[in-house]
């Protein structure tokens, strides 16, 4: 007769899970859908598509669904035995959303990294100003992002700074850093 235990022998492989935060226009889409690239086989999941409503509102009812869902998509991913890298980027300017997020979730054999990107006041400015040209956002970006921008220093969080990398080096330097490349 065959050994049974054998199956829980077996090493699991780790997932890895990384929750990238960052003020509007430091670059978070852009860096998580690089960092995709290199990281596979993996999902990205971009917080904003979960606020991609019209009429945009922010009632406590609609932060609560917008949360649920967030938790029960990287939920699914992370229980996908196919992905090994799940990918999540959004704003994330306020510790108790990294905590309810990772709260919310079974982390057991997930690595989670935890990972701000920055950037100086002038270079946001700059590449958001650009964004407002181009007729990606509305002028109003700037207050709100410049806003955020100190609040993410007080995060239990690893820092990056975007102001002299393009996306696709700054997530050569994170998948570098984690050894993961």
């Amino acid at each position: 007769m065959a050994n049974s235990s054998a199956a829980c022998d077996t090493p699991q492989v780790q997932k890895t899970l990384f929750l990238i935060g960052g003020p509007l226009g430091v670059g978070n889409s852009t860096v998580c859908e690089a960092l995709l690239d290199l990281l596979q086989p993996g999902v990205y999941l971009d917080g904003d598509w979960c606020w991609y409503m019209r009429p945009f509102s922010v009632t406590d009812e609609s932060r609560a669904m917008v949360l649920d869902n967030i938790c029960s998509m990287l939920s699914r991913f992370l229980s996908c035995p196919d992905l090994q890298y799940v990918i999540f980027g959004w704003v994330m300017h306020q510790q108790a959303i990294l905590d309810t997020i990772c709260s919310r979730l079974s982390l057991d054999n997930v690595r989670v990294v935890k990972l701000s990107l920055l950037a100086s006041e002038n270079v946001l400015r700059e590449r958001l100003e650009r964004d407002i040209f181009e007729g990606k956002r509305t002028p109003d970006v700037i207050a709100r992002s410049l806003s955020y921008l100190p609040l993410y220093q007080a995060l239990d969080t690893e820092k990056l700074s975007t102001d002299a990398l393009t996306a696709a080096e700054a997530a050569r330097m994170i998948a570098a850093h984690l050894g993961v490349v």
